[in-house]
């Protein structure tokens, strides 16, 4: 059984954030899903970018935990593109659509990479105030099928599913971890063939992100230690790419340590973006936390609420 599915948190997620559809192109077929959550007087919202496989709903616990510490959240689901300039158009012109001006993106894999591309687009006239990237990359020369790119739109579903399977774990995980992979398996099952297809294209096409574009852009990078789909390499690359970001590692965590350790990867989140608690990049009416110390335990206390959240040893560790 899927637990992520039947999970309380994932039905109350479901129950309370409506799915809205959005379309900024000429091509009425081209539609952006997205959950929109948190306080709509923010115009500086964090947006979450899903990986191939992913749809607007893998970052349910970003969604309901940000939201709950003050934060404005936006999860999306792209419509299909072919070409990564098609795409940062469509998304320049879904900011427009919403009137956000400048914004915080998480993206997961592929969509760490269109975050980064998206920030160099439109670095002449700045759209990004940070990147997040989890598990991301910079060249899709990494996956080695560059010159495959523009064959995926003739390949049935079955075979481009195949080909992400191929990319998941194998072997024995924790329960978290597994439950994750089901819970992803079963998104990938809801997308169709040209979603697929326009994803696979845009994740292995020749390109690759240029730093100089993006250098006042803040970088936060959030990676794991164990068995993900992105090679030792490809991480040392993204660190000689943004020697200043902030590096997040987790111990643990695959593919998708946002579904399976969503309560580090939020603190990660909170941490990126706290930096501009007091200016209008803020993500949220109350984006910063004081650590203190009660009867012996350690707490988190939103400035300006009585409220208090305990917090664990290791999530101490990763506090900014």
């Amino acid at each position: 059984m899927d637990e992520i599915k039947v999970s309380p948190d994932y039905n109350w997620f479901r129950s309370t954030v409506p799915l809205k559809r959005i379309i900024v192109d000429d091509d009425d077929s081209k539609v952006w899903s997205l959950y929109d959550a948190g306080p709509k007087s923010i115009r500086c919202p964090i947006i979450f970018l899903p990986p191939v496989s992913g749809t607007a709903e893998v970052f349910f616990q970003q969604v309901l935990a940000l939201t709950g510490w003050g934060y404005r959240v936006i999860s999306l689901q792209y419509p299909v593109y072919w070409d990564l300039m098609e795409f940062c158009d469509g998304f320049r012109k879904l900011l427009d659509h919403l009137h956000l001006d400048k914004v915080h993106l998480f993206g997961a894999s592929l969509g760490g990479f269109l975050a980064q591309k998206f920030a160099e687009c439109t670095h002449k006239s700045p759209r990004v105030h940070s990147l997040i990237l989890c598990n991301s990359f910079s060249d899709t020369s990494i996956f080695n099928q560059t010159w495959t790119a523009n064959s995926f739109w003739l390949m049935p579903a079955f075979l481009l599913k195949k080909i992400v399977l191929g990319n998941f774990a194998k072997g024995p995980v924790d329960p978290k971890m597994a439950d994750a992979i089901d819970f992803m398996v079963d998104r990938l099952e809801s997308l169709n063939q040209s979603e697929l297809a326009s994803r696979l294209t845009l994740n292995c096409q020749n390109s690759y992100v240029e730093p100089h574009k993006i250098k006042d852009v803040a970088v936060t990078i959030i990676d794991v230690f164990d068995q993900s789909a992105l090679s030792l390499e490809a991480k040392e690359e993204m660190y000689k790419l943004y020697p200043n970001a902030r590096r997040a590692h987790l111990k643990t965590g695959g593919n998708f340590p946002y579904l399976c350790r969503s309560a580090e990867v939020n603190l990660y989140v909170q941490g990126a973006v706290r930096y501009l608690r007091a200016t209008r990049a803020s993500a949220g009416k109350r984006t910063w936390v004081d650590l203190q110390y009660f009867k012996g335990h350690a707490v988190l206390r939103m400035v300006g609420s009585p409220r208090f959240t305990c917090v664990s040893s290791m999530e101490q560790d990763m506090l900014p």
